[in-house]
């Protein structure tokens, strides 16, 4: 069977385990990778970061599509010092497969320094999505992100992506760290495949109903720091404390899984149209991350995981 919007398709084995969405006409398997921690060791996006071993990196990157990934996450701005996001994609996976789909966003940039730049204008838009296209070796990009800083208008930079669509760089759009207005902006202007913001485990409560609202308007609701949480570009340490800690924990041992792997499940669990990005440099990590696509947890325990996420309001 096909999926098609607002369906999923399971399967036993992999990243495939927790069934499939279609962002536009691509359809994908809901447990992806993110390649933000790829480029560096240690916290991600900052000016004097670590760069990983780069055989590591591209190893990852191949052992994430042998379990089943087919969709990536990444943008022009994940680098350290040496090494390139986008770049470790093309090395390791070029020529790409029929069915992977890359994610990436716009909008942010930084210069050779590391040091972020004002969010690009309208017209600096494409420049943006060509350097993707050049980092990547494509013809065109699958999905781009316009990712959004403070609560005003969008529609003059939302319609310089869509007019990048019309011209065929681009197949399809969406939008990251926006707001429900944001999102019926953007529709008014071209459609929209996904949302992608912060949420999970005792992450922004408050974006509940939005989650819901895109499952019911057919778009993708991408999650990120999904397992980080307040950590974001530092990551989330083994021990790490925090809102919904001791929940995660409890229903990690009855299962004799991984916390990372019950903040994920959780995520996946939120509906057939949430997604999950885990992003990671280590191959054993991406092993646990992939297992998440396969473990059920049961209402007693969504209901306790809940409970601790709401209290984070």
């Amino acid at each position: 069977m096909t999926s098609t919007t607002g369906t999923t398709k399971t399967n036993t084995s992999g990243a495939a385990a927790a069934g499939t969405w279609k962002l536009g006409d691509l359809e994908i398997n809901r447990l992806g990778f993110g390649t933000m921690r790829l480029p560096q060791t240690g916290e991600a996006l900052i000016a004097d970061a670590v760069p990983r071993d780069r055989g590591q990196a591209i190893a990852v990157l191949r052992r994430a599509v042998e379990l089943g990934v087919n969709h990536l996450d990444t943008a022009a701005f994940y680098f350290s010092p040496l090494r390139s996001a986008n770049e470790l994609i093309n090395a390791a996976l070029a020529p790409y497969s029929e069915d992977l789909v890359i994610t990436t966003k716009v909008g942010p940039g930084r210069d050779r320094s590391g040091a972020w730049l004002p969010h690009a204008t309208p017209g600096e838009l494409r420049g943006q999505v060509e350097e993707n296209l050049r980092q990547l070796g494509r013809d065109h990009l699958d999905v781009v992100n316009l990712r959004v800083r403070g609560t005003g208008s969008i529609a003059e930079r939302f319609g310089a992506l869509a007019e990048l669509r019309e011209a065929g760089l681009i197949r399809h759009l969406g939008i990251s760290n926006v707001t429900p207005e944001h999102l019926a902006e953007a529709r008014a202007i071209a459609p929209v495949v996904c949302v992608q913001n912060p949420y999970g485990i005792g992450v922004r409560p408050d974006q509940e109903a939005f989650v819901r609202s895109c499952g019911e308007q057919g778009v993708a609701f991408v999650p990120f720091y999904a397992i980080a949480g307040a950590g974001e570009e530092a990551g989330r340490g083994d021990g790490a404390d925090g809102i919904g800690e001791s929940e995660v924990r409890e229903v990690a041992r009855a299962h004799g899984v991984s916390p990372a792997q019950v903040r994920l499940a959780w995520t996946l669990s939120q509906g057939p149209h949430v997604l999950a990005i885990p992003g990671t440099g280590d191959l054993d990590h991406l092993a646990d991350n992939v297992a998440a696509a396969a473990l059920r947890l049961s209402e007693a325990e969504l209901a306790l995981l809940d409970a601790a996420h709401r209290g984070a309001a």
